[in-house]
């Protein structure tokens, strides 16, 4: 058989084995994960309450079917709290890795099919060496980009969180309480860092937990701790009584100067950066106003 009849077998048999597969996952008996369906029964009042998603996507069913086939150890350990600052649950995030390293797989076959309808020709061992390199990588391309999504997030949540200290400060220079003091600067912004502060409130309004252990316990599973320095901070007026205003507005200044020096960073980084192609631009101009003199010297 030569290698396009070869190349066609192989992804004949990639596409029938996948249909079958799928098959065989529709038909077969539900097996719900124990520990997934103990914390949804469980009464337990600290349990954040996870978002709800309208509807279920196609990653969310590829990851149910995923997590039955595949043992824990192909998925290696998930990054729980970037996952859970974007809100994206780990059943749709492996869902996604594996949609991705589904592409990954048909891309190349489908590209040798279409170079040799063209009249090029490749060795069968260069595009199963390239559609498992490239199904590898992107199976974990949804790593780098929930890494890359939940840092940016997080930029922002201290960003929001600056001015949030500051409203919390002229609350309870007003003589709100410290749980007042909080739902009110809440609910004065209407960014989707506020929205998740007001829901973790109303959450421990209903459970009747105290709402600086919710923020504390909502840095630690967002992996912000400046929400957790502020929860300290309103500890203190809620068990103690003490003065907190002063205490909030340097928390919330000392806030802004960190995010002003990686700002500064940020920006010599990429001046540091801009200057290597002017750089190289000089070296060329150097040498083409070098070059006809060096030439004639040499000939001469």
């Amino acid at each position: 058989m030569n290698p396009t009849g070869l190349q066609l077998a192989l992804l004949g048999g990639v596409l029938l084995a996948g249909g079958l597969v799928l098959l065989v996952s529709r038909l077969a008996p539900a097996r719900p994960d124990l520990a997934d369906a103990l914390d949804r029964l469980s009464p337990d009042p600290h349990r954040t309450a996870l978002p709800v998603v309208e509807g279920v996507s196609a990653a969310d069913r590829v990851g149910r079917w995923g997590v039955r086939l595949f043992p824990a150890l192909v998925w290696g350990r998930a990054p729980v709290q970037q996952l859970a600052l974007l809100r994206i649950s780990t059943i749709r995030f492996y869902g996604e890795k594996l949609l991705f390293a589904l592409i990954g797989l048909v891309m190349v076959p489908v590209l040798s099919v279409l170079l040799t309808v063209v009249g090029w020709r490749l060795p069968v061992v260069v595009p199963v060496l390239v559609t498992l390199g490239l199904a590898v990588g992107m199976f974990f391309l949804p790593d780098y980009n929930v890494r890359d999504d939940a840092k940016r997030a997080r930029t922002e949540f201290a960003r929001a969180l600056g001015a949030y200290a500051d409203l919390v400060a002229l609350e309870r220079n007003a003589g709100s309480g410290p749980r007042q003091a909080l739902e009110v600067a809440a609910a004065v912004g209407d960014s989707w860092v506020f929205r998740r502060i007001r829901e973790e409130l109303a959450f421990s309004s209903w459970s009747g937990e105290q709402p600086w252990q919710a923020l504390r316990r909502m840095s630690q599973e967002l992996g912000v701790p400046e929400l957790g320095d502020l929860a300290d901070i309103v500890r203190l007026s809620g068990e103690e009584g003490a003065q907190i205003y002063t205490q909030l507005r340097a928390r919330s200044a000392s806030m802004r100067a960190a995010m002003l020096t990686d700002e500064i960073t940020y920006a010599n980084t990429v001046g540091e950066k801009l200057s290597i192609p002017m750089s190289i631009l000089g070296v060329i101009f150097l040498i083409i106003l070098i070059a006809p003199a060096l030439l004639r010297v040499l000939g001469g």
